[in-house]
C-alpha cells in the first residue's frame, strides 16, 4: 500500500510540475509589420489612427502586441528591402499603408503572410484582390475609390470659382490606378460643361512645368489625383498653386495641412483606425481571402482659409459652412 501511495504521489507531483511549467510559459506576443512609402512625420495622423484602432481592440504596443514600423521616406525603390526586413522578423500580418506602392510591393514580397491595406484606390483594377466581396488571396482592407467623389470635387470647384469652364487635372501615368481615376472625373466634367486639361507628372521636376502648362491652357482651377509621385510633393503642389493663383482641390487632408486650398475625400484616419479591425480578425484566425474589402463610409471636406487669402479667393459662406474642418 505504501508503495502504491508513493507512486500516486510521484505521478501527482509530475503532473503538477507540467501544469506549473505550462502556466509559467510566456504568452506569445503577436508581431505585425507596418510599412508605407512616406515619412513618419507626414503620415503621423494615419499612424495615430491605426494605433487608436489597435487600442480599441485591446492591443497595447509593447505589452500584448509588437508593431515594426518601416517608412520608405519617398524612395519607393526601398520598399522591397524594408519588406525583406519585416519578413526576416517573421511578422504575422503586414499593414501596407500609403496607397498602391506599398501594397504592390508587399504582395510581390509574400503570397502567404496576410496583408491589410488601409486604403487602396482601385484594388481590383490594380490587381491586389480578385473582387471586393471575395478578395481570394492574402490581401484585404479598404478601397477608397467611390465614383461620387470626383463629381463632388468638381461641384465644389464650381461653387468657389464662378463660371468655371476649364480645369487642369494633375496626375501621374505611372500610377496603376490613374486611368481609373481619370475615367471617374470625365463624366461629371462633361455633365457640368467643364473642359479638362490632363497634365502628367512623373517626377518632382515636372510640377513646375505642369503648372506653367495649366496657366498657358487658361485653366481656372486644378484637380489633383492621388498617386505615389503626387503624394510625395504635397508642399510643392500647394506652393505652385499659390504662386499661379489657381484654386486647387486635393485628394487628402494632408495636402491642405501642407498649405493647399481644400480637399474632399474619404476619411483617411477613419480607414486607418478601422484597419486595426482586420488585423484583430486575422490574428484571431480569419483568412484575408474571406474578409470582404470595404468601401469608406465617412467623408471629409477641409478648407484652408490662409491658402484662399493667399490667392485672393473668397470662399462662399454656403460652402464654408459645409466644411468638416477649417484651417484659419
Amino acid at each position: 500500500m505504501r508503495t502504491k501511495t508513493v507512486v500516486v504521489l510521484l505521478i501527482a507531483l509530475a503532473l503538477a510540475s507540467v501544469h506549473l511549467a505550462e502556466a509559467q510559459q510566456p504568452t506569445k506576443i503577436p508581431r505585425i509589420g507596418y510599412i508605407d512609402g512616406g515619412f513618419p512625420s507626414t503620415n503621423a495622423a494615419r499612424i495615430d489612427a491605426f494605433r487608436q484602432g489597435l487600442r480599441e481592440h485591446g492591443y497595447m504596443e509593447g505589452k500584448n502586441i509588437v508593431v515594426e514600423y518601416r517608412h520608405a521616406e519617398g524612395k519607393l525603390d526601398r520598399l522591397p528591402t524594408l519588406l525583406a526586413e519585416l519578413l526576416r522578423l517573421k511578422v504575422e500580418v503586414i499593414v501596407a499603408g500609403g496607397g498602391g506602392g506599398a501594397i504592390g510591393a508587399a504582395k510581390q514580397a509574400t503570397k502567404t503572410i496576410p496583408i491589410v491595406m488601409p486604403m487602396a484606390i482601385d484594388p481590383v483594377g490594380q490587381g491586389f484582390v480578385a473582387s471586393l466581396a471575395h478578395p481570394g488571396g492574402n490581401v484585404t482592407g479598404f478601397a477608397t475609390l467611390v465614383p461620387e467623389i470626383s463629381g463632388k470635387q468638381l461641384e465644389i470647384l464650381r461653387e468657389v470659382v464662378p463660371n468655371l469652364s476649364r480645369v487642369a487635372v494633375l496626375g501621374s501615368s505611372t500610377n496603376t490606378a490613374n486611368a481609373r481615376l481619370l475615367n471617374e472625373v470625365e463624366p461629371p466634367a462633361a455633365a457640368f460643361g467643364v473642359k479638362l486639361q490632363y497634365l502628367d507628372v512623373l517626377g518632382p521636376k515636372d510640377f513646375e512645368i505642369a503648372f506653367r502648362a495649366a496657366v498657358k491652357g487658361r485653366a481656372e482651377a486644378v484637380l489633383v489625383l492621388t498617386g505615389p509621385v503626387v503624394n510625395s510633393q504635397r508642399k510643392q503642389i500647394a506652393d505652385f498653386a499659390a504662386k499661379n493663383r489657381l484654386p486647387a482641390i486635393l485628394p487628402f487632408p494632408e495636402y491642405v495641412e501642407a498649405g493647399g486650398l481644400m480637399s474632399y475625400s474619404a476619411s483617411v484616419t477613419d480607414m486607418y483606425r478601422r484597419a486595426a479591425t482586420y488585423v484583430d480578425k486575422i490574428l484571431k484566425g480569419a483568412k484575408p481571402a474571406d474578409l470582404p474589402v470595404e468601401q469608406p463610409t465617412k467623408f471629409e471636406f477641409i478648407i484652408n482659409l490662409k491658402a484662399a487669402k493667399q490667392i485672393g479667393l473668397t470662399i462662399p459662406p454656403n460652402v464654408l459652412v459645409r466644411a468638416d474642418r477649417v484651417i484659419r
